[in-house]
């Protein structure tokens, strides 16, 4: 049975990072809100229960709390920052207001190496927190402190429950992983068994079960993801996955021709549908981001319902949408808002005549890479940038027209080949142009001229979830700038993105 350990998110920025922290010890995790049921927390079966931090205190009218049953589970808990504040609030102890606002570096002292810091040397850790614990609830007992947080880290013995006022998941905390691997192994007793081979193993009899005799209907994409989730399935049921591969008219320039080579050369059983004056159709006077990521999927289901009535047997439809489409669609981590849809996860009907699989719905980006490195997926597929699957449509602000995809797919396919010519495609999370909807003066000759902008935007990354833009050299900018404007007609200016996520996003829509 595979182990789980359980995040709930009270709104730190830092979730995600519990969660990917837990993993690369090769122990699976998932993130539910605070407020998840109690009885949904017991379905899970977790090993043990990590409470994130946030950005609420405990004074706060209407503060998120935990179900008070959830400290008597018999299961193991650590409570990082707020996770820690309301744990000892709730069991009976004083939280105050500090008199300065912890937020940085702060020297840990070890008092305790008995289990959650065995091994851990007094050392710098990441703080960030106004409130602080005064007084302990009855049972706890102090393990280390700081100079601002007299009760750094505390447990409970006979509750099984740990608490950090710093936090362990961030690169900044220098034994934080080794706090981490305390929590899971020594307290939760973990094995550690999480590894992409035996994610393979249980994700193919999971759909054997799901499937049973019926036939699926996979939509690729071309990209990792879909590519990863066609072959795991059919891996699972053989022959009854029918792949489809629709042209939308907003893929990248020789795309099509691309992806239906590469996946028949995998062995796919694969359709291929020419559906871009649907698309572009249905877009016509859209400018609004989130009506075109729902159009769009509104669309693709559209296709793959017509095409599936036409297959004996077909009931499933699959996807490759990843964890990040998920948290970043519906908002499964707490208090935190919703950041945009995806056409396949924000992007789907309320009622479809397919029902839907997802097998890598638990996996980022970096996960898939390993998961398909395990089943044999060529390279060239699994290195492949990542690409949306609204497509150009939301690489173009504003509406969408014929030569305005042509016009951005000729400048994004100059800049993908000056960067490969460079040897820096594999050090690039994302690269990609977008085409503005604003038109500047230029000087081309003796002629002004009055064209459109192309901005470039690349990011490194290691999931997606945070990015920073990529220290690319000024001379491949350079060359890429005068390629774009001299063989792509329309276009006289060109601009590089340098915003990180977050606070902006990846893609600019």
């Amino acid at each position: 049975m595979r182990e789980t350990i359980l995040v709930l998110d009270f709104g730190s920025q830092y979730t995600q990072l519990i969660a990917r922290r837990t993993r690369e010890l090769r122990v699976h995790s998932e993130i539910k809100p605070f407020s998840t049921p109690l009885d949904r927390i017991k379905q899970a079966k977790p090993k043990a229960i990590i409470l994130s931090g946030g950005p609420a205190s405990v004074w706060d009218e209407g503060s998120p709390k935990l179900a008070p049953e959830a400290f008597g589970l018999g299961i193991p808990i650590l409570g990082i920052c707020y996770g820690m504040q309301i744990t000892v609030h709730q069991l009976g102890g004083k939280i105050e207001r500090s008199q300065r606002r912890e937020f940085g570096p702060a020297n840990l002292r070890v008092i305790d190496k008995s289990d959650l810091l065995s091994g851990i040397p007094d050392d710098e850790v990441w703080m960030s927190h106004s409130d602080r614990v005064l007084e302990l609830p009855p049972g706890f007992e102090l393990i280390a402190e700081s100079e601002n947080s007299p009760n750094a880290a505390v447990r409970c013995l006979n509750l099984g429950i740990y608490c950090t006022q710093f936090h362990p998941e961030v690169i900044h905390t220098k034994y934080g992983k080794e706090i981490l691997s305390n929590f899971i192994f020594k307290i939760a007793k973990c094995k550690g068994s999480w590894t992409p081979k035996s994610f393979v193993e249980t994700k193919i009899k999971d759909i054997k079960e799901k499937v049973g005799e019926s036939r699926v209907i996979c939509g690729l994409s071309g990209g990792v993801d879909s590519a990863v989730a066609a072959v795991i399935i059919s891996r699972a049921i053989l022959d009854r996955l029918h792949c489809i591969f629709v042209d939308t008219g907003l893929l990248r320039l020789n795309e099509a021709k691309e992806v239906v080579e590469s996946f028949r050369n995998m062995g796919l059983n694969l359709i291929h549908i020419d559906a871009r004056d649907r698309f572009l159709r249905n877009l016509e006077g859209v400018s609004d981001p989130e009506r075109k990521r729902k159009i769009i999927g509104r669309e693709f289901i559209g296709v793959f319902e017509e095409k599936s009535s036409k297959i004996n047997g077909a009931e499933f439809l699959a996807q490759g949408t990843l964890y990040p489409d998920v948290i970043e669609s519906v908002s499964v981590k707490g208090p935190s808002a919703t950041i945009k849809s995806h056409h396949n996860v924000g992007g789907l009907p309320e009622k479809m005549n397919l029902k839907l699989i997802e097998p890598l719905r638990e996996l980022f980006k970096d996960e898939v890479r390993e998961v398909g490195s395990e089943l044999g997926v060529p390279i060239e597929i699994l290195n492949r940038h990542p690409f949306p699957g609204p497509g150009l449509a939301i690489r173009i602000i504003g509406e969408i027209d014929e030569k305005t995809v042509s016009t951005l797919q000729h400048a994004d396919h100059i800049f993908i080949e000056e960067i490969r010519q460079a040897g820096l495609y594999d050090d690039i999370w994302q690269a990609f142009c977008v085409f503005l909807p604003c038109r500047t003066v230029g000087v081309m000759g003796d002629e002004r001229t009055y064209e459109n902008v192309i901005a470039l935007r690349a990011v490194t990354s290691l999931d997606g979830m945070t990015a920073s833009w990529a220290r690319i050299p000024y001379e491949l900018l350079e060359i890429t700038s005068v390629r774009i404007i001299n063989e792509v007609a329309g276009v006289n200016r060109v601009v590089y993105d340098v915003s990180t996520k977050p606070p902006s996003t990846i893609e600019w829509e």
